[in-house]
């Protein structure tokens, strides 16, 4: 490895050895782009990684609220504006009792080379609070967000950070933050939050969107297999929008995902989680924060296991871990190993560690594909409604979706010939490392240093 990237990894190691999550995807991500490093001597000379494993700004701040009962409720909340070396910072916004410090800086990083990915002019960025929507009432959640807003709206805008929504972030939370910000502003800023309703400047296919694109990119690796996505069977980890867009357009496209997770156990549907009211169900679960999937397995007829994990079944072709960060250790690795499955795709960001990745990608008949080109699609049509946001336009659902595939075959392309160019091979996690890395690394090159 380079010699400089190792001493940036020491640095990023010892600097911030407590915050696991960013030590973790900073040393994934730059042992991947080592080959671009040899190849730019000036980057080293202008000490570009260490500048770009810093954030260019990261604040915390106070939510305070009132629940309920009258009781005031004080919540902690964060924004990494992680780099804006090729565009408005742009990344989601997560509630979620689990939220810190080293969680924000890693999903911003991340997201960074992500956007970058994407092709369109976005910096990376991430926010949210340690506020967990689940079992608070509607008013209860309104009141934090406003809040929440009260406390970021002068440190964002349309030409300067775009939020989106994330984990226990929906269309709801969009909207109540969306109306704190008006007030505030006093103008229709409609473009400074993405993921909004369609009354109000949203885009269409936008909660669909992260699941519809993963499927794109699997159709693309299984078209470089010659192999088909017709009648292959699925495992998706969670059910939130995320895996309810893979469910969707894997039907649509003649697959079908036949094991979805909960954190209290997992549903196999040998007859494909699929259709109108099998999705709509879905939906319902989730609006009523209930973490009991049993209640599928009643409606519906199938099995419901509870207190285990489906990885390693034995009659699955496609592994989508699509829930949260490190959800894939080790020992699940090799259970997916064993089982025969092929195809292994990230879709939730880091849902395997370093260690599991490694041992994965060393599995000779398996194809490993990495969440921040998987999972793009969702930040690509964000910004795609920023797009029609800016031009006063509403695209048809059939037109984003095209754009959206064609994203998502555009990411998928430039990771395979990165890869190839630097003599990695079919290497579809240094590729989208890669690519992403030049673009922002060439913008801040030329912007000079600071």
């Amino acid at each position: 490895m380079n010699s400089y990237v190792e001493q940036v990894i020491a640095y990023v190691e010892e600097k911030y050895a407590e915050q696991k999550e960013f030590v973790q995807t900073v040393r994934e991500v730059l042992t991947s782009i080592a080959p671009v490093i040899d190849a730019h001597p000036e980057y080293v000379k202008a000490d570009l990684l260490k500048r770009m494993v810093e954030p260019e700004r990261l604040f915390r701040f106070r939510v305070v609220w009132t629940d309920d009962e009258g009781n005031v409720q004080t919540n902690v909340g964060y924004r990494c504006q992680f780099n804006g070396a090729i565009g408005p910072y742009k990344g989601g916004l997560r509630f979620k009792n689990n939220v810190n410090e080293s969680v924000m800086k890693f999903l911003g990083f991340e997201q960074t080379f992500k956007n970058s990915l994407t092709g369109l002019p976005i910096g990376g960025a991430k926010g949210g609070s340690d506020f967990d929507p689940a079992g608070k009432s509607d008013e209860e959640i309104m009141r934090f967000c406003q809040s929440f807003m009260t406390a970021l709206y002068r440190y964002i805008g349309p030409d300067i950070d775009v939020p989106a929504g994330d984990i226990g972030v929906g269309g709801r939370e969009i909207g109540f933050l969306y109306g704190q910000y008006r007030r505030l502003k006093g103008d229709f800023e409609n473009g400074v939050l993405t993921g909004k309703g369609l009354s109000y400047g949203g885009s269409l296919i936008r909660p669909e969107a992260t699941g519809y694109g993963a499927i794109y990119y699997l159709d693309q690796v299984l078209k470089h297999e010659k192999d088909v996505l017709v009648g292959k069977r699925i495992a998706v980890s969670g059910y939130g929008n995320v895996a309810w867009g893979i469910m969707k357009k894997a039907a649509q496209m003649g697959a079908k995902v036949i094991y979805m997770s909960g954190s209290r156990g997992y549903i196999r549907d040998e007859e494909g989680i699929a259709g109108d009211e099998k999705l709509d169900f879905i939906l319902k679960l989730r609006e009523s924060n209930s973490k009991d999937l049993k209640s599928y397995a009643d409606r519906f007829g199938c099995e419901y296991v509870e207190g285990k994990t489906f990885w390693g079944a034995k009659d699955v072709d496609i592994y989508m871990p699509s829930a949260t960060q490190n959800e894939v250790g080790l020992e699940e690795a090799k259970k997916i190993a064993a089982s025969g499955a092929k195809y292994y795709l990230e879709v939730s960001n880091m849902p395997t560690t370093n260690e599991a990745l490694a041992y994965l990608k060393n599995q000779k008949q398996m194809i490993i594909a990495p969440s921040k080109a998987v999972n793009a699609g969702g930040v690509g049509v964000s910004a795609l409604e920023m797009s029609q946001n800016a031009e006063r336009l509403s695209w048809t659902a059939e037109e984003v979706d095209m754009r959206l595939k064609e994203m998502m075959k555009g990411i998928y392309d430039k990771s395979v010939e990165a890869a190839e160019r630097y003599g990695l091979g079919y290497d579809l996690i240094a590729g989208a490392n890669i690519a992403g890395f030049e673009k922002v690394a060439q913008a801040m090159y030329e912007q000079g240093v600071f």
